[in-house]
């Protein structure tokens, strides 16, 4: 087989399947190719045990501004048509009540300031006063022995909603359906990719193992390595990682939807908040906690052994330590760093980690909690080495020379079709080849052609 492709796509999580769909249903381009260091697609951050398996639209992620809200409902909103378009329904997108509860008089202020603001935004939205929250979500109103619980809690968000997805299987899904429209693409397994050299006119991408491919435009959507990847040949220099792992617990079946709870403004992680798992029925996650750690991914090792040196290569230097030091030096940030220390630690974290998730269940026990083993996954975090902060958020490193990449964290899969069509975009113009732009609106995001 020659090994020539129009564009080759590094990464097999959401993000790189969406856009090999997205390049295949909407664009002139004959020949795509996929490569995935793992053995199957979404392994790493896109399978159904690293992340809660949410679609994010801002309804009820408290730390999104309407601003925000507005940009992310769209993208949202493009997955969740998709997911519906192909008959996904309770296979990879599931229906559920999801809310964000505040709890306490402060809070509640919050969340009903709130909800008084996004109304308009997300039609149907809906507030929840104390009573009606003991009728559709009954455990996070009642205590031990059955009686409600003192403070005063209130909610927003809505009783029934598309809002569950697994993203392990919605990345199989693009992939099916770009290999149907095209037998020309073709997707690479166990391909690690060592380096991205410029060869004539192309780019050689090479494994660590020798093999190579062939490309006109080389996009990189590789999670935690697209940075080291963008540094071995110069680009990015001026940035560096965070890497924080999420963990998950396990309880019983006790919500009946996404709860949600009041993000603390000055941490750049997400709050406590309890999800029905998709993949595990009759279990309900709760999470995440947030540990920064020296690997760009979790489980592929254990202990020290998993320490990544590409890791430690872009994040020595002075730059990095004075942003981390900057950090730590914000109290609120600390104490969180610390307590989430602590969470992962035998016998003690289990109970520490009690004491947060009775905000969500306050009839929660010890018993009922099990630490979900191999769950969770790191979330690169940018760090601006110019501008001497923590970037939140995604960030593109774009070369204007046939290669491209991407460095997209939580929420990265609910966006995986936005950003497809922002590279498609780029692409395109790049090779001088057609995207059927308002093809791509009409049925996946009607309302922005308007």
């Amino acid at each position: 087989m020659k090994r020539d492709f129009d564009v080759v796509i590094v990464g097999g999580g959401v993000s790189g399947c969406a856009l090999l769909w997205t390049l295949s249903q909407y664009t002139d381009l004959k020949k795509i190719a996929l490569v995935e260091r793992e053995k199957n697609l979404a392994k790493v951050s896109s399978n159904a045990k690293a992340n809660s398996q949410t679609i994010h639209d801002g309804a009820i992620e408290t730390n999104y501004t309407a601003q925000k809200a507005r940009k992310v409902k769209f993208a949202a909103e493009k997955i969740r048509r998709y997911a519906l378009n192909k008959n996904l329904q309770n296979k990879v997108i599931f229906e559920m009540q999801k809310m964000a509860i505040g709890v306490g008089d402060k809070e509640c202020a919050f969340i009903t300031k709130r909800h008084e603001e996004f109304q308009e935004i997300y039609p149907g939205l809906t507030f929840f006063d104390k009573a009606k929250l003991k009728e559709i979500e009954p455990k996070i109103i009642l205590e031990e022995h059955g009686l409600d619980r003192p403070d005063n809690v209130v909610g927003s968000g809505f009783e029934s909603y598309w809002c569950g997805m697994n993203f392990e299987l919605l990345s199989e899904n693009f992939v099916e359906e770009a290999m149907a429209l095209n037998s020309s693409n073709h997707v690479f397994f166990n391909f690690k990719v060592g380096r991205i050299e410029p060869c004539m006119d192309e780019w050689a991408v090479i494994s660590t193992e020798g093999d190579e491919i062939y490309a006109k435009f080389v996009l990189v959507n590789a999670g935690s390595y697209s940075l080291p990847l963008a540094q071995s040949m110069g680009y990015g220099l001026d940035l560096g990682c965070l890497p924080v792992a999420g963990s998950f617990y396990f309880v019983p079946n006790l919500l009946r939807g996404k709860v949600y709870t009041v993000q603390n403004p000055k941490l750049p992680f997400a709050a406590l908040h309890g999800d029905p798992d998709v993949w595990i029925k009759g279990k309900t996650r709760l999470g995440p906690t947030a540990l920064a750690m020296p690997k760009l991914e979790r489980h592929k090792t254990s202990c020290l052994r998993g320490i990544s040196w590409e890791l430690i290569k872009m994040d020595c230097n002075t730059d990095v330590a004075s942003i981390v030091f900057d950090l730590f030096t914000e109290r609120d940030i600390r104490n969180y760093v610390f307590k989430n220390m602590v969470f992962e630690l035998p016998y003690i974290g289990k109970r520490k980690f009690l004491k947060d998730a009775r905000k969500i269940i306050p009839s929660l026990s010890l018993s009922d909690l099990q630490y979900a083993a191999g769950f969770g996954e790191v979330r690169p975090q940018v760090l601006d080495r110019t501008k001497k902060k923590l970037e939140l958020g995604e960030r593109k490193i774009v070369t204007h020379k046939g290669v491209t990449f991407n460095m997209t964290p939580s929420p990265g899969a609910t966006s995986c079709l936005e950003n497809a069509l922002k590279d498609a975009k780029e692409i395109t113009q790049y090779l001088g080849a057609h995207l059927d732009l308002e093809r791509f609106y009409e049925e996946l995001s009607p309302e922005e052609l308007g």
